[in-house]
C-alpha cells in the first residue's frame, strides 16, 4: 500500500463542515500523552467543544493522562464511531496539539460547554437528590482540561472520497478565532 499526495483544493467551509459533522456525532475520544521515558499513554474519555476547535474533558488530576499533561503539554486525539464497518464510507479525525488543566475564566466556559453537551452531568451539578449530591461531589474533584489541536487529519468519505485523508492546519488568532488552512490530501493506493 503507498500513499501518495492529491493537489484537491477543498474550502475551508466544507472542512469545517466535516469536522463539526464528526465532533456532533461522537462523544467519546481516545487522548495519547507522552508519560515518562518519551512512552506513549492512551485513555479514553467524553469531551465537548467550542465552534473556536477548542475540546475540553473532565478528567481526574490524578490520572496517568493528566500527570504526562503536566510534564508535556503534548497530546493527540481521535475521534471515531467505533460500530463502523471496513469497506463502507468511513469517519474520523486524528487531532494533534497541546492540552492543559483549565484554568481561570475557561473553567466556567468548560462546565458551561460540557453541561450543554452532557445532560446528566448538568443535573448532576445541580444536585437535587441524594444520589445526584454524591455524583457531584465526586465530578468536583476532578477537573477540566482544554485541548487546542492545531492539526487535524480528517477522513471523511462521504464528504471527500474513499481513503483520502484531508490534513488541515489549525491557525488561531490572538481574539481567539480560528481559521482552518488546507495544507495535504492523501489516498492510500493498494
Amino acid at each position: 500500500m503507498t500513499v501518495r499526495r492529491l493537489d484537491k483544493p477543498f474550502s475551508e467551509e466544507r472542512i469545517r463542515r466535516s469536522i463539526s459533522r464528526i465532533l456532533r456525532e461522537n462523544a467519546l475520544c481516545s487522548i495519547s500523552t507522552v508519560a515518562p521515558g518519551h512512552r506513549p499513554h492512551i485513555n479514553t474519555a467524553y469531551f465537548c467543544y467550542t465552534s473556536d476547535l477548542v475540546l475540553y474533558f473532565l478528567s481526574d488530576p490524578d490520572s496517568r493522562h493528566c500527570r504526562n499533561l503536566e510534564r508535556s503539554p503534548s497530546l493527540a486525539m481521535t475521534v471515531f464511531r467505533s460500530v463502523q464497518e471496513w469497506g463502507g464510507q468511513d469517519r474520523g479525525l486524528q487531532l494533534f496539539g497541546t492540552g492543559a488543566r483549565t484554568s481561570g475564566r475557561a473553567v466556567a466556559d468548560a462546565e458551561r460547554t460540557y453541561a450543554a453537551r452532557f445532560a446528566p452531568y448538568a443535573k448532576w451539578m445541580k444536585g437535587m437528590s441524594r444520589a445526584e449530591r454524591r455524583q457531584a461531589a465526586l465530578l468536583r474533584s476532578y477537573a477540566f482540561y482544554r485541548f487546542l489541536p492545531d492539526r487535524i487529519k480528517i477522513l471523511d468519505e462521504a464528504e471527500f472520497g474513499g481513503a483520502i485523508f484531508v490534513t488541515a492546519l489549525i491557525v488561531r488568532g490572538r481574539r481567539g478565532n480560528t481559521a482552518i488552512r488546507w495544507s495535504v490530501t492523501e489516498r492510500l493506493s493498494p
